[in-house]
């Protein structure tokens, strides 16, 4: 968009939905961001920021274009001001001759290009001060830039997840619409009943743009048309908008076909997209045993190379203190294979359909979160978390070494929550079970012509669900105490909807919201029952099958998990029993044989209780990689957990810990 800037504080007028500075938003800002609009905003204008300002458009951030810019070089200003002071103040803290020599020696290794007296002013102060003055100059125009990049990226970022999340809502928000078209709502009502649907995410916020521009121009063609221009979806919501728009204007019939059709193929795309994330999976399934079992053979190796290499007991300067070469290495290896493990454990989620994930919160009140502690595991590690502290403490009162310490307090907590969120995924799994075959029997009981609290009424008297009898048994009544006090029936409607609502918080499984919600939104729109209850019986049963068949795959990267970490158990064990216990007879035969031995390089209760650091962070990062696939977070607590136990135990039982 072109024009010129208001400055703050005049009456300009401002079009919604641009992303130019709002004159009443400017009287309410604080000074900071006056000051910095007033000197930096003309920089959005700049060629630097065309790309970024078409990004912006896609971001749904709730600040003007030129006002983040603004804000954006500002902190860059600052961060580069006070990078300066440091630096300058640091050089002229330093020892004299320290810049000098350490000048001298880098013109050297660039090539002999001179020397430190040739290069710097004869004055030693004077000298210190214009290094520190150029090196504080370079830095903070590294500084200033890398914040100006860092805003571009962080723009981009936010663009790429909303579109990652609109591939994943788009098709279920279709086929709901396909529901809502069997209704006699207009457009405009049947996008209102998506936005206020949480479950379909970046959609139902492009959905609730479209309703406000349209608000505002009084014409819905002319909000979807801005949406699809600014959606970073292009490949995916704007032309649905676009066909969405056509196809409305040639009518009813129209619609309900096209959105029947575009359904079916999103539902093709999202399982391709599906597809490409299980080969992704695979390839890094491989790359993570590899990342894992080749830390613990670098440290084996080395452990024994140092024997007759004395460079490796060289003692090196890190921040926690002076160490030997070995021992930096034999650390940093546990770090990096900690990083593994929260690096893929991270992937895994990500790459798991945000529909079958489950976040669990934590309900409000100490009394609350004591009660659901055995079935939330959000409530089990609030409850849980002092006796991890406990154990933690306890095994350092009784003498325990620090390490081992730290992995008994984890494995009391993580054992425990793991166990909670097992016993919850399986209620879970049992209650879809039976959210299936209910579906199908309302749907059986709504096509012999009864009403729908009547025919949840007959399932719950007479079908067996389970773990889902209690909440069939609430929704049942809940709807036969609905009643209408106007000629609309519009109390009815929300008592129904509130009945709904109700049941799905208490079955509290992604498939109930985003089956029944469907519902929900359906009925009230006054959609054929029956058609409703046809779409939704297929709904479920795709959802059902998904989920079964991504548990079965994900099973076998919990077995690839399980078999690295028994399998570095096992590697490190026998190099520790055989390998390390020969280390003393070699010392003692050095002599006679003529070989020449580092003496001090052998330590085998040393080297033993490297091996073992080394493998307990193998062990936690195989059980996080194996519990994210599996079910997520918390299960990942339970197998990291229990590896680390086993590990644990193996060591102490062949007597090397």
């Amino acid at each position: 968009m072109t024009g010129s800037r208001s400055a703050p504080g005049t009456n300009a007028p401002r079009e919604t939905g641009t992303d130019r500075y709002d004159v009443d938003t400017a009287r309410s800002l604080g000074v900071a961001d006056r000051l910095a609009y007033a000197l930096f905003a003309s920089r959005a204008d700049t060629r630097r920021h065309e790309r970024d300002r078409r990004v912006y458009r896609g971001t749904n951030l709730s600040i003007a274009f030129d006002l983040y810019v603004a804000r954006v070089h500002a902190v860059g200003w600052l961060l580069a001001a006070l990078g300066f002071g440091l630096v300058v103040a640091l050089g002229t803290a330093l020892p004299p001759g320290a810049v000098e020599s350490a000048v001298g020696g880098l013109l050297q290794r660039l090539g002999g290009i001179g020397s430190a007296s040739g290069a710097l002013p004869a004055d030693p102060a004077l000298a210190r001060r214009s290094v520190a003055a150029l090196a504080a100059v370079v830095g903070a125009v590294g500084i200033r830039a890398g914040v100006v990049y860092a805003g571009g990226r962080y723009l981009r970022w936010l663009s790429a997840a909303r579109r990652s999340d609109v591939a994943r809502t788009l098709p279920g928000a279709v086929r709901y619409l396909h529901v809502l078209a069997s209704g006699s709502d207009g457009r405009r009502v049947m996008l209102r009943r998506v936005a206020d649907t949480d479950a379909y995410g970046e959609t139902a916020v492009a959905f609730r743009r479209v309703l406000n521009t349209a608000a505002m121009t009084g014409n819905v063609d002319e909000g979807l048309r801005r949406v699809a221009r600014d959606t970073p979806a292009q490949d995916t919501l704007a032309p649905f908008l676009l066909k969405f728009r056509e196809h409305a204007d040639q009518g009813a019939d129209a619609l309900r076909e096209y959105l029947a059709m575009e359904g079916r193929m999103l539902r093709n795309r999202q399982d391709r997209e599906r597809k490409r994330a299980e080969g992704f999976l695979e390839l890094l399934a491989e790359l993570f045993v590899v990342l894992l079992v080749l830390p613990a053979l670098v440290v084996i190796v080395l452990t024994v190379m140092s024997i007759i290499s004395p460079g490796l007991s060289a003692t090196v300067s890190t921040p926690v203190g002076s160490l030997t070469l070995r021992a930096a290495i034999v650390y940093g290896a546990a770090v990096f294979v900690l990083l593994v493990g929260l690096g893929t454990a991270r992937l895994v989620a990500r790459l798991r359909p945000p529909d079958q994930h489950v976040d669990y919160r934590r309900p409000a009140g100490t009394a609350a979160t004591l009660a659901t502690a055995t079935t939330n595991p959000a409530s089990a590690a609030v409850v849980l978390a002092p006796v991890g502290i406990a154990g933690l403490v306890a095994a350092l009162s009784l003498g325990v070494d620090g390490v081992v310490s730290v992995l008994v307090g984890y494995v009391g907590f993580a054992v425990p929550v793991g166990l909670v969120a097992v016993r919850r995924a399986r209620i879970d799994d049992a209650k879809d079970h039976e959210l299936k075959d209910f579906v199908h029997a309302v749907s059986g009981h709504v096509n012999l012509g009864r009403p729908f609290p009547e025919a949840v009424e007959h399932v719950a008297r007479d079908v067996d669900l389970g773990p889902l009898d209690r909440d069939v048994a609430d929704l049942a009544l809940n709807l036969r105490l609905t009643t209408t006090k106007d000629g609309a029936g519009g109390d009815s409607v929300d008592r129904r909807t509130a009945a709904l609502d109700r049941f799905v918080d208490r079955v509290g499984t992604p498939m109930a919201e985003q089956t029944v919600g469907l519902v929900i939104g359906a009925l009230d729109a006054g959609s054929d029952t029956g058609v409703v209850f046809e779409t939704l019986q297929g709904e479920v049963g795709r959802l059902y099958h998904e989920k079964r068949a991504l548990r079965s795959g994900m099973l076998v990267y919990v077995a690839v998990g399980w078999t690295t970490a028994l399998l570095v158990i096992g590697i490190s064990v026998a190099t520790s029993a055989s390998v390390f216990s020969g280390f003393d007879r070699l010392s003692a035969m050095s002599d006679l044989s003529g070989v020449a031995v580092d003496t001090g390089a052998i330590d085998v209760a040393r080297d033993r209780y490297r091996v073992y650091v080394v493998t307990q962070a193998t062990m936690l990062a195989a059980g996080w990689f194996a519990g994210a696939a599996s079910r997520g977070e918390y299960e990942a607590l339970l197998h990291s957990g229990c590896l680390v136990a086993v590990c644990h135990v193996v060591f102490v039982g062949v007597g090397l810990v």
